[in-house]
């Protein structure tokens, strides 16, 4: 008989009944009988149940051990009786009778339990992180990260992709975050950066003729925690393809993507390819961002038309200082109470908003405080652009062309949530296209690139020579699930000429655009396909499919929001010998002193 187990603690059923088992793993929970000790046995795979008589000599060990101590029990499978079967477990129609019981691992108190879904500080969770992953739906959500990652590997390969694996070691990119600064000792006084993305190399790998890549890639940025967003490091699934159009791209990682959600979604229904293809500005017009959440049926208008010149004279006057208003229905809120439209009139000043304006329509009149400043025309021109009609309201936004969309979104997305109108049990994608090439600066007045900058510009050079740059789109495109933005592509801009010309329009002159991309400036000049890929994001996805809402909740072995590691303590102060050897001399910020209030 092996030394730990004959079988996992999962595997057992009714047809090994009367076989002598050895199983080994954690003391998940004791229940004390009297007579009979009763103890379920966990480990990766399930539970089983275990029962020590009183008279075994294994007892007084048994009923010693705590919680989360390592045992193996050396026992006979009985098949249980009818009015005992708990259809809860998988192993439920058996439990083992024990004839002896081997600690192998004592645990001591435990600073928070694994049996239960009680609620821990997160510190605590992070800092015994090493327990906290033995918990049921966490332990389930890194299994479940791991299907997912094997099955978006599968169905790239299937689709004719070679997996290759790029530096973590390389330059400092323009990928605009932060980067991570590595200290060379062979080359004191420079540093190597840890990777925002693999963009550089995999486009090299085009160039070099690889046709079709991927990889599981991990991403490193130095940015702060977000619910959605890791310090430190992240995973993609990043991949780039020859010679192909931004539609190749589509029907490459579509199929990719439905198949893996599909697989997944424990019967969600899940958006058939073709996903839908909404333009930028058409999703900045209807939704009021680039990242719509498409379960929420309500669509944003733009009414200024309605208000140009009215006697409402607030948002007349704002249309003449350059303002918009953008209006967002609200079906069937129309004989809501009166604290309905308060609670969302605060909670617009809570986000910094100057408030929300509202019409109502009910008894076949328009109510609310700005009904009265419209005619009768007006409100037949606000009701067939807005599709609102009896028993309907409509909120308004007027400001600022940017913050009114901004805005208008944010509304859009809390009246879908207060009115329940937020469509359940769905995964539905769209692809977000025709992003602008550059957009204008509002603080410094300059033109500078609104995306990706290595992107190729639609109509190529000559749209770079004759057009307005803020009226350029470019062949970019974001793929969106349930309003999260899963990943960024485009079609790169392969020729010299044209990237030295995309630089130019935001002031970089040919020296400084072959001092910071001068390798894979290089390359292009020794013969590169047109190609473009994307890197839809592995952690987001996974939350997205364990319906999760933070990101710590699908990552093993995640930082705080300080991005601190917990568990392993770091970052940590480095030994001065150690700097010494990379040339390094730490000097640290002086706090800023306070003064104490002088009393008078």
């Amino acid at each position: 008989m092996h030394a730990y187990r004959t079988h996992t603690c999962g595997e057992l059923r009714k047809t090994h009944a009367g076989q002598t088992v050895k199983l080994s793993g954690w003391v998940h929970r004791k229940r004390d009988h009297g007579n009979l000790l009763f103890i379920d046995l966990r480990d990766h795979y399930g539970l089983t149940q275990c029962v020590v008589d009183k008279d075994s000599p294994s007892f007084a060990l048994a009923e010693s051990v705590r919680n989360e101590s390592v045992i193996t029990v050396v026992a006979k499978v009985v098949e249980r009786t009818a009015d005992t079967i708990n259809p809860r477990m998988n192993t439920g129609e058996i439990e083992l009778d024990v004839e002896e019981v081997i600690l192998q691992s004592a645990a001591d108190m435990l600073p928070l339990q694994v049996n239960s879904n009680a609620e821990f500080p997160e510190d605590t969770r992070l800092t015994y992180r090493f327990l906290d992953l033995r918990r049921e739906k966490l332990h389930h959500n890194i299994i479940l990260r791991s299907a997912i990652i094997s099955s978006l590997r599968r169905r790239m390969i299937n689709q004719g992709f070679m997996e290759f694996q790029t530096p973590i070691l390389t330059a400092s990119s323009p990928e605009g975050a932060r980067d991570f600064l590595v200290p060379s000792r062979l080359n004191p006084g420079t540093f190597y950066a840890l990777p925002q993305a693999p963009q550089m190399f995999k486009q090299l790998l085009m160039v070099a003729g690889f046709d079709r890549y991927f990889q599981i890639a991990p991403c490193f940025r130095d940015e702060d925690a977000r619910a959605d967003r890791s310090p430190g490091e992240f995973y993609q699934l990043d991949f780039e393809m020859s010679y192909v159009t931004q539609e190749d791209v589509f029907a490459a990682i579509e199929p990719v993507l439905h198949g893996v959600f599909e697989e997944f979604s424990n019967g969600k229904e899940v958006t058939p390819y073709p996903f839908p293809r909404i333009s930028f500005d058409e999703s900045m017009m209807k939704y009021g961002n680039d990242k719509p959440d498409l379960r929420n049926p309500l669509v944003i208008s733009d009414v200024t038309d309605v208000f140009r010149d009215s006697d409402f004279s607030i948002f007349a006057k704002g249309i003449n200082a350059g303002n918009i208003v953008r209006a967002i229905p609200a079906p069937k809120a129309a004989d809501h109470p009166r604290s309905f439209f308060d609670k969302l009139n605060e909670w617009a000043r809570s986000i910094g908003m100057a408030g929300l304006g509202y019409i109502s329509f009910s008894e076949g009149t328009a109510k609310g405080p700005i009904a009265k400043f419209l005619d009768a025309a007006r409100l037949d021109h606000l009701k067939a652009l807005t599709h609102v009609g009896e028993g309907d309201a409509v909120f308004f936004v007027c400001d600022k062309p940017k913050t009114a969309a901004k805005n208008a979104g944010y509304t859009r997305t809390k009246l879908g949530q207060e009115l329940n109108l937020i469509e359940q049990g769905v995964f539905k994608f769209c692809w977000i296209v025709d992003f602008p090439m550059y957009e204008l600066d509002e603080d410094t007045g300059k033109v500078d690139f609104s995306h990706n900058p290595f992107s190729m510009p639609q109509g190529g050079l000559e749209a770079l020579l004759n057009q307005d740059p803020l009226t350029i789109k470019a062949y970019q495109y974001d793929i969106v699930c349930n309003g999260i933005e899963l990943s960024s592509g485009a079609i790169r801009n392969h020729l010299p000429e044209v990237m030295y010309k995309a630089f130019e329009i935001v002031g970089y002159s040919q020296a400084d655009v072959e001092s910071r991309f001068g390798g894979l400036l290089n390359a292009f000049k020794f013969g590169a396909p047109p190609h473009g890929g994307s890197a839809p994001g592995v952690d987001r996805m996974v939350m997205l499919l364990a319906d999760e809402p933070n990101i710590r909740e699908i990552i093993a072995f995640p930082m705080n929001q300080q991005a601190q590691d917990l568990m392993m303590g770091a970052p940590s102060i480095v030994e001065n010998d150690r700097l010494k050897e990379l040339c390094l001399e730490i000097k640290i910020p002086a706090k800023p002193k306070v003064v104490a209030a002088q009393g008078g």
